[in-house]
């Protein structure tokens, strides 16, 4: 039997599931260097032990099929029946052996892949609800999960580093995350400005008038404004006027 290929033929779906295809195997990789006992360690994110990280990524992976599924079947597929459900899926999942543990990642990832792939062109602008109540095309699966595997394969503190992201997933975070904090008014004059590679600049947040203003790389920037490191942690970061701790994100 020959392979099978993607259905969708937009460029821009093609080039979003290169992406997050990149980054499932970076998730991957970070995986393949814990050993077992390592599981029982904490990750980058406070409160949370690498077993709750990686079932959290398996379960999402499932959860993010689910609306696959629904654009798919025309079926309405919530991601979860409820927020404590989802949290305590996660809390249940973190309770299995490490080798069940990375089954389930590898096995949902692979799940998930396979309805990508076979959805077809005329699917991908079917709308659907994420479990923040946001309705959105399920072409936006495709980066709901890019942000999960690149940045949680840092966070189960293995070696990988937000530098390796790429600059296109870093500075598309880095504008969710601001976006946030002005939905919820908590931007309160703030400016970033991020430098990418090339030294070229993306201004982010408050503009004329800012009375806080942060630049550094972009690597820099989206670890001090996702809540991996404070502002002491990170002495690179250029600041004019108010130093600010950065809002919550999630």
């Amino acid at each position: 039997m020959g392979a099978r290929h993607d259905k969708a033929t937009d460029p821009t779906v093609l080039e979003a599931l290169g992406t997050v295809r990149l980054g499932t195997s970076y998730f991957r990789r970070a995986l393949s260097k814990l050993s077992d006992d390592e599981f029982d360690g904490p990750s980058l994110l406070p409160g949370w032990s690498r077993r709750h990280l990686v079932a959290h990524v398996g379960y999402n992976a499932r959860a993010v099929a689910r609306l696959v599924t629904w654009a798919a079947t025309g079926v309405e597929t919530p991601m979860y029946s409820s927020p404590q459900a989802r949290q305590e899926e996660i809390d249940l999942g973190a309770t299995q052996r490490p080798d069940a543990l990375r089954s389930l990642c590898e096995h949902a990832a692979i799940d998930l892949d396979v309805r990508w792939r076979d959805l077809p062109d005329e699917r991908w602008s079917e709308e659907v609800i994420t479990a923040q109540g946001r309705t959105v095309p399920v072409s936006e699966t495709l980066w709901m999960r890019t942000r999960e595997v690149w940045l949680h394969a840092v966070d189960l503190g293995v070696g990988e580093r937000i530098a390796e992201i790429p600059e296109s997933v870093l500075e598309r975070l880095l504008g969710d995350i601001v976006g946030l904090w002005e939905k919820r008014d908590e931007l309160d004059g703030l400016a970033l400005s991020a430098t990418r590679r090339d030294g070229s600049v993306t201004a982010f947040g408050a503009n004329g008038d800012a009375t806080a203003k942060v630049s550094g790389s972009l690597p820099t920037l989206l670890t001090w404004a996702s809540g991996r490191a404070g502002v002491e942690d990170l002495p690179s970061l250029d600041w004019a006027g108010e130093v600010r701790v950065a809002p919550r994100w999630i």
